[in-house]
């Protein structure tokens, strides 16, 4: 029987925090987020409608608002101004629901994932030096947080909340069968590794969190695991890949648990995964091409053998933090989104991608510096006192042992087909699901800013245009901004079609000039800038509304502030759920119209979810589609390239990447010849002596005469890139029918919460 390393686990409260030495600063300085006045917020949730519906849809929507503004709206929003008022932010609670309410798999609805770049360092490239390389450095950046030494986050002089750097590591999602609920476990010291869905770990940090290993033992303890991983038969390794139960449904994942839990060996298994600061997934294979790849981080690859699944998609466990690590070298994580966004983990992801660049330097200078500052702990094998320092003490420290240990999992029949029924599933939605990537190097931020663009906004409107150009239909466009400038913020929906993109949207597909598409582009841009700012402020429509709706289900319930272990989850059940709770058989009142009208389900159905998550340490960032007609569109904007991985349920993914492509590649061409046209060089004159000179610097021009002829072939290439000429539709092409598909009638809670799950 194995005995699970020593932690305590705290089920996530919402107390506000203590200031703890560099790390945590500000904390106490970090203003609460506002709550919008009620009247703001139903203006901007009008504007964003306004371009989703035609003028008889937008009407119907406009009284529900307008009967709200009259009735129930002010009432509520007191009663929310009140009940936050010890809370740290107004929809922590409302966030934390809807995510842990969440009943589908987590695989492909909420965890994304990160690419990073290739390790330069030549003797790290391939699979076990990277993984060891990220393993050491990822102990650094624990070791800081944990000491409060990490530099706190920052925007412009800003600073930012720290507090879900508290839920990045040692945390577990646990499925239990009212949802599910979020462990922590602050002073965890092992990692998990798994290989071919084999669950190994070793203790990697002491009592005072300093590393016990060098990267060299490291190394040797990941060799040692991939010797006895792949001992096993393939076949048998996927049979008792315990790994693939966190892709079920949760319900049925929470189950299963109990079914192992029942037995002590497996209950003590289950403590070691979910203490383990993170996982570690050493793949056995390599990704043919760059769709694999992504695939590959964002729910594993579908291999069969035999008639049995040996991908990778068996070596995963998505209840942690996963650093996975290809055969080939290439690495990413993999992260369980409930308690983190993208800004936090790409600040970890970017930290130790540059402590590997940072070690390098070191190797070739000794004296040369490093991000963290974690010295190895005297309880090491490999400990040696610097020069100078006091002897160690005699008796010697006591060794902790940090040899590899396997989990051993007891198996009935029943969970051996919990484990081949889970698998099933997971392969399923592998095969339902489509993504693709474009790498875009014609152009990136440089050439957009030289233009006078924001480069994010640039993209956005990019967005709009490829799926008009592809679908000739306007739709719900989502992107998340940051609000971590206010005391554990987490970020605002940004509903980036508005009326200024969907003009520019038409007039770019009409036979309108350069410059009024120009001028239309750079409008919708402005507006989306202006709107991005106001949504960072927490002065957005989306939290506000549904921290009000969530309000009205706990008053109609009868409990504002219901217990973790309640029965029914306000987030996750519409007011008519049954249930045996006698608070719950109440009669209930009906919702008001402003949640029941169409609109409000057409707003919270993004067909194109979008996030913009760059870093020059990451070479691809995605998340898998909230709709199931909709796409997930993760992106990084780079000074000369544009990465973009989208995915969808088998849409047309890839050709929606070629007219993305195709677009960018016209509105550059657009922007260049206005660009030449406008600074169009003065024609050079002959002067009284017959010397053709310059026009602007007076000075002569030796050889042929100037030659306009290629004016407009010029324009066929911009640096070196060929210009397709068009994106599937030129100019004119597109009949403006306005179509727009009309948003289903649905329970509006389904809706808005698939809104609120993925929010990178």
């Amino acid at each position: 029987m194995i005995s699970p390393p020593s932690g305590t686990g705290t089920v996530t409260r919402f107390s506000k925090d203590k200031a703890s030495g560099k790390t945590l600063a500000f904390q106490d300085q970090l203003p609460k987020l506002p709550i919008p006045p009620l009247e703001d917020t139903c203006k901007r949730y009008l504007k964003a409608l306004e371009a989703l519906q035609d003028k008889r849809e937008h009407e119907t929507t406009k009284a529900a608002v307008q009967e709200f503004l009259e009735t129930d709206g002010p009432r509520i929003h007191q009663k929310l101004i009140e009940w936050a008022k010890d809370k740290a932010s107004f929809i922590e609670e409302f966030w934390y629901e809807s995510y842990l309410s969440h009943s589908d798999p987590v695989v492909l609805a909420l965890n994304p994932f990160f690419v990073l770049e290739n390790d330069p360092t030549p003797d790290r490239g391939s699979q076990l030096p990277r993984a060891a390389s990220l393993i050491i450095s990822s102990l650094g950046f624990i070791h800081d947080l944990r000491t409060g030494i990490l530099d706190p986050d920052a925007v412009r002089g800003t600073p930012l909340d720290m507090d879900q750097y508290t839920r990045l590591f040692g945390t577990a999602r646990i499925p239990t069968d009212r949802g599910c609920k979020m462990e922590v476990y602050p002073d965890s010291k092992h990692i998990i590794i798994l290989r071919r869905g084999q669950f190994y770990w070793f203790d990697v940090l002491d009592e005072d969190n300093l590393p016990l290993l060098t990267e060299r033992e490291v190394l040797r303890n990941l060799q040692a695991i991939i010797s006895d991983a792949d001992t096993l038969d393939r076949s048998e390794a996927a049979r008792k890949a315990i790994g693939v139960l966190s892709t079920e449904n949760r319900k049925v994942w929470s189950s299963l648990r109990k079914m192992l839990q029942k037995d002590r060996n497996n209950a003590s298994c289950l403590q070691v995964i979910d203490r383990a600061l993170f996982i570690v997934c050493l793949d056995d294979a390599t990704p043919e091409n760059l769709a694999d790849l992504c695939s590959n981080f964002l729910c594993g690859t579908y291999s069969l053998q035999g008639g049995e699944q040996v991908g990778t998609c068996t070596n995963r466990w998505y209840d942690k933090l996963q650093i996975i690590v290809c055969a080939d070298g290439a690495a990413g994580i993999n992260f369980e989104h409930t308690g983190v966004d993208g800004h936090t983990v790409l600040r970890f992801a970017a930290d130790i991608f540059t402590e590997g660049l940072m070690l390098l330097a070191r190797s070739i200078n000794p004296s040369a510096p490093t991000l963290f500052h974690a010295p190895l702990s005297p309880h090491a094998k490999s400990y040696k006192p610097s020069r100078g320092s006091q002897k160690p003490p005699t008796p010697p420290l006591e060794r902790i042992d940090t040899t590899p240990k396997k989990l051993e999992w007891k198996l009935s029949p029943e969970l051996r087909a919990g484990v081949r029924f889970a698998e099933t599933r997971i392969s399923d939605l592998i095969c339902q699901n489509d993504c693709q990537a474009l790498e875009f190097k014609g152009y990136g931020k440089n050439f957009i800013t030289s233009h006078g663009f924001s480069p994010d906004a640039f993209i956005q409107m990019a967005f709009q245009a490829a799926y008009f150009g592809l679908y000739g239909r306007i739709e719900c466009v989502y992107e998340p901004a940051m609000t971590k400038s206010f005391l554990h913020g987490r970020t605002e929906a940004i509903r980036s079609t508005q009326p200024e993109s969907v003009n520019f949207t038409k007039t770019f597909y009409s036979e309108a000039t350069l410059q009024e598409k120009v001028n239309a582009l750079r409008k919708a841009c402005e507006r989306h800038v202006k709107l991005t700012r106001e949504c960072a402020q927490g002065l957005g429509q989306d939290r506000h509304l549904y921290a009000l709706y969530c309000l009205l289900q706990r008053e109609a319930e009868g409990d504002l502030n219901p217990l973790p272990d309640d029965p029914v989850s306000p987030a996750s059940s519409p007011p008519s759920s049954p249930s045996s709770d006698s608070r719950l058989r109440r009669t209930k009142p009906k919702l008001p119209a402003i949640f029941t009208d169409p609109g409000y389900a057409l707003l919270s159905t993004s067909i194109l979810s979008t996030s913009n998550c760059g870093n020059p340490a990451l070479r691809l960032f995605g998340f898998g589609p909230v709709a199931a007609d909709g796409y997930g569109i993760g992106y990084i904007i780079k000074e000369d390239g544009i990465s973009i991985c989208a995915s969808s349920k088998h849409l047309q993914t890839r050709r929606f990447l070629y007219t993305l492509r195709g677009y960018l590649y016209d509105i550059q061409r657009i922007l260049v010849q206005l660009h030449r046209s406008a600074n169009a060089r003065p024609a050079p004159f002959v002067d009284h002596m017959g010397v053709l000179r310059d026009s602007k610097t007076g000075r002569p021009i030796h050889g042929t005469a100037y030659d306009d002829s290629l004016g407009e072939d010029q324009d066929e290439t911009v640096e070196g890139v060929p210009m397709p000429g068009y994106s599937f539709f030129d100019s004119g092409e597109v009949e403006l029918l306005g179509r727009k598909k009309k948003s289903p009638y649905a329970n509006v809670g389904k809706y808005f919460s698939t809104s609120i799950h993925l929010c990178p």
